[in-house]
């Protein structure tokens, strides 16, 4: 049966990344998407030039009426937030969502290369850590897991036992399935895996390409998303979504224009 999936993310006018990437993929998978933007940002960031308006009050409002329509989605995936104070607003909802039994999937976009993000603080910190404690499923990616998990932060690179320690402690939040992404153990990249009442994680190794396309992180959790939601197992989702962006990557790696994303509506078939 088709599930239908909320995708809590910003919206970018200009390049494919978060909602005007993960749109067309999950619908391309079989889910009903519906979406709330955090943002309507004017183009991706990339290009050192933009503008954004956050979406906060709409958010709260649309919410609000949502419930009294009483809408209810049997997935919600969420992304960028853009204040502490959206954050704790879909933290409730994803509490409440929960509670009526959806799958709660979460990008927790804070940082990166060992940094938060300009204007994260701890307050977002602990706000995220609520909606993680929910989660089906969590994607942070290294800085994020180390910040999250509040160990580990000045490391850009773990040891066997650092990385187990690291995923057993996010999975203590209460997130089921823990993924993080972009790590770095023992100077070998790979993506770590802590399956639901596992106590093995798994290393699924990867090659940097050396090359940015803005959005790959939407294009993996959506192939992530689709995949589970249709019954895959998390490692073997995983893995097809790594493969997914690995390919898109190699495919495009000549565009003039990077920055505009990967324009992955004309890969749909392929995918």
């Amino acid at each position: 049966m088709q599930k239908s999936v909320l995708l809590i993310n910003d919206m970018a006018g200009y390049g494919k990344v978060a909602l005007s990437a993960m749109i067309p993929l999950l619908s391309h998978m079989q889910c009903e998407i519906f979406n709330l933007p955090t943002a309507l940002v004017s183009n991706t960031l990339d290009y050192g030039k933009f503008d954004i308006l956050e979406t906060t009050d709409y958010m709260r409002n649309s919410l609000r009426v949502w419930d009294e329509l009483g809408f209810s989605f049997d997935a919600v995936s969420t992304g960028f937030l853009v204040s502490a104070e959206q954050t704790s607003l879909v933290a409730a909802y994803c509490h409440k969502a929960k509670a009526k039994g959806a799958l709660i999937f979460v990008d927790p976009i804070m940082g990166d290369d060992g940094h938060l993000y300009n204007g994260v603080g701890e307050e977002t910190v602990k706000y995220m850590r609520s909606m993680c404690s929910v989660a089906d499923v969590i994607v942070p990616n290294l800085t994020e897991a180390t910040f999250l998990a509040a160990k580990y932060q000045s490391k850009a690179t773990l040891t066997r036992e650092e990385a187990k320690d690291l995923l057993f402690s996010l999975r203590d939040i209460g997130s089921a399935n823990v993924i993080v992404t972009s790590a770095k153990v023992e100077g070998e990249n790979a993506t770590l895996i802590l399956e639901k009442d596992s106590t093995e994680v798994k290393y699924l190794p990867y090659t940097e390409i050396p090359v940015r396309f803005p959005g790959t992180g939407d294009i993996f959790s959506s192939v992530l998303i689709g995949n589970y939601l249709k019954g895959m197992p998390i490692a073997e989702a995983t893995q097809k979504a790594m493969d997914t962006v690995v390919k898109l990557i190699s495919l495009n790696i000549d565009n003039k224009d990077k920055y505009k994303g990967i324009p992955l509506e004309q890969y749909l078939e392929d995918l």
